[in-house]
């Protein structure tokens, strides 16, 4: 693919997925969309709306959990090329959740209604806090890598992509995932809960927090101990605090789920001292046998990382950064 035609392909993924983020809004408010959680849509058998919403979530799930594995990647790049992959699965997610809104069945049986109260406008609010949030978290840790924008840019200009590095901002300093803290906000914010908005909510919810053990044991793979002491000193989800500070934003990390290799930097020369010199004996006539000394040690400088050891799985709540 030429440097233009990925340029162009990154620009239209990111388009697409704007779009859909947008309409995300409105179908999980019943706000201004035509088809929403709650209205239009087929009508359909309780039985057989839940089995279709549920299909549907898991089609979205599982493109978001496959695509984004490294196993996955090392694979896929041999087919798409490597800057436009993140591209191609920010389209892909993102065909997959207009098809969800396409093709969601209603199911409008209340769980709780609010309307009218003076808690309802607090939970309009709280919903779009939730969305702020979660599009906040993605600057925080930087959008246009997140979506694809940045490696066709680079990719466009002849510039070698270097992958952003880990940090903390923010947000990320109360939370590992700000971001799917604030989809569940979104979701979870309503005057009206149907059964419909219910199914959508926990299921993403019980994805969501699945998903983070994935994640984060990818990141504890390539951190290894720079990771696991951000998670034992910040929660996944509640922001409740934890025993210890939150780690300084020093160590190299992953930008949006793809964990960077950086290559060690090369140890500084190390100048001896030049020692004075022995005096020398004059060898005797008749020398006397002496035994050979024991070899020394050979101390060896490695550059590679800390080992990686399994992530541990934190609080019940979920882990890091995102999509």
């Amino acid at each position: 693919m030429g440097r233009i035609a990925a340029l162009l392909y990154g620009i239209v993924a990111y388009l697409v997925f704007f779009a859909s983020f947008l309409y995300a809004i409105g179908f999980i408010g019943n706000w201004v969309v035509p088809q929403s959680v709650d209205v239009g849509g087929a009508a359909s058998p309780f039985g057989t709306a839940l089995l279709i919403n549920v299909l549907l979530l898991g089609l979205f799930a599982a493109q978001h959990n496959i695509m984004a594995r490294p196993a996955f990647k090392a694979v896929w790049t041999k087919i798409v090329p490597e800057p436009v992959e993140r591209s191609t699965y920010v389209l892909f997610a993102s065909l997959l959740l207009f098809l969800l809104f396409w093709q969601w069945r209603p199911m409008t049986d209340e769980i709780w209604n609010v309307q009218g109260a003076a808690i309802a406008p607090l939970l309009t609010g709280l919903s779009l806090a939730g969305w702020g949030l979660v599009l906040a978290s993605t600057v925080l840790i930087n959008h246009f890598d997140l979506f694809g924008l940045r490696q066709v840019y680079l990719h466009f200009t002849k510039q070698e992509y270097v992958p952003s590095g880990f940090t903390t901002p923010l947000f990320y300093r109360l939370v590992r995932h700000p971001l799917l803290l604030g989809f569940m906000i979104a979701f979870w914010a309503t005057a009206v809960m149907t059964v419909g908005h219910l199914v959508f909510a926990a299921v993403t919810t019980v994805w969501m927090l699945f998903s983070i053990q994935l994640e984060e044991r990818d990141l504890v793979a390539f951190h290894g101990q720079a990771y696991k002491d951000y998670q034992k000193s910040v929660r996944m989800i509640i922001p409740l605090p934890k025993k210890g500070p939150a780690p300084e934003s020093t160590a190299p990390a992953p930008a949006a789920s793809e964990p960077p290799a950086s290559a060690p930097s090369a140890p500084e020369p190390i100048v001896a001292a030049p020692s004075a010199p022995e005096p020398t004996v004059a060898a005797p006539s008749a020398p006397e046998p002496t035994a050979p000394e024991p070899p020394g040690d050979i101390a060896e400088q490695s550059g590679g990382g800390e080992a990686a050891d399994p992530a541990d799985s934190g609080d019940p709540e979920p882990s890091s950064r995102d999509a």
